[in-house]
């Protein structure tokens, strides 16, 4: 069921202490009391729809008799919590899902997308994203604000441990011109830069392959180091996010089926190189 997903960094933090409450065997409602909380509360913070302060944590952290190297970890983390990100200004131009999607990206650990219309956002080159965001209908004054956005978003992918990524991209995607020949053609020698990262893998659903489980629509699932999973949809008038554990193993059993149906990725950048020389002819 498709819902409003609780923040990022609260569902990261509130994994940490569900993860500490479980390990010490202490039921909501004890571990509340202990605390001095409601269950309601305790609840709300490990679920990640309250974000607890650096304090309150610190809290939990002595009623759990967590000390040494583990307590400072979890008290950097609920203060990595409070501060906000790049993306998260107090009159923040961005949108409550945007914002959601973004914070999602920076704190996962492993990211599948698959696309069958367009190349991936994460992916895509300022040129590409621009002329998408024209064709959309984007109002111009709005477009390079979005590009920078999206340009931003892909930092991601080049920091220190960064995440896993698998794009699934049909091919249909690859051959539309968007932005005309030349933007294309760049866009195409991108993916095949980016796809000597290591941790970037990038698989082609060709053609001949006929109809597949993509063709129901895009779709990118979030996993992260002890929360659990969510699946990203996002259109062109709205952005949800399912959490609920039979509806994100559907996707993951989608993506299952598109490995066996995707070229792996050493023939998914050959199929790149020739779209590139069809193109240059």
């Amino acid at each position: 069921m498709a819902r409003k997903a609780a923040t990022a960094r609260g569902r990261t933090l509130g994994a940490e202490l569900l993860a500490l409450r479980k390990h010490r065997g202490l039921t909501t409602r004890a571990a509340a009391e202990r605390i001095g909380w409601t269950a309601a509360t305790l609840n709300r913070t490990e679920n990640g729809l309250r974000v607890a302060t650096a304090e309150e944590v610190a809290t939990v952290l002595g009623a759990y008799g967590v000390v040494g190297g583990e307590r400072e970890r979890l008290l950097a983390l609920a203060r990595d919590a409070e501060t906000p990100g790049w993306w998260e200004p107090g009159d923040s131009i961005y949108p409550t899902p945007l914002k959601a999607l973004i914070g999602f990206e920076a704190q996962a650990t492993r990211i599948t997308n698959v696309e069958i219309s367009l190349v991936p956002g994460l992916l895509q080159i300022p040129e590409y994203a621009r002329a998408v965001m024209l064709a959309s209908g984007i109002p111009p004054l709005e477009i390079e604000t979005r590009v920078a956005t999206r340009m931003g978003r892909q930092a991601i992918l080049s920091r220190p441990q960064p995440p896993k990524l698998l794009a699934v991209i049909d091919e249909a995607a690859l051959l539309r011109p968007v932005g005309g020949r030349h933007v294309m053609t760049e866009q195409l020698h991108h993916l095949q830069r980016l796809a000597r990262k290591p941790n970037i893998e990038i698989r082609v659903l060709p053609l001949d392959a006929g109809a597949h489980s993509a063709l129901a629509g895009p779709f990118t699932i979030l996993e992260f180091g002890r929360a659990n999973p969510l699946v990203h949809q996002g259109g062109k008038r709205s952005i949800s996010f399912v959490d609920s554990a039979p509806e994100v193993a559907e996707f993951v059993a989608s993506v299952d089926t598109l490995r066996r149906t995707s070229l792996p990725p050493d023939r998914s950048v050959a199929l790149i190189a020739k779209i590139i020389a069809l193109k240059g002819s």
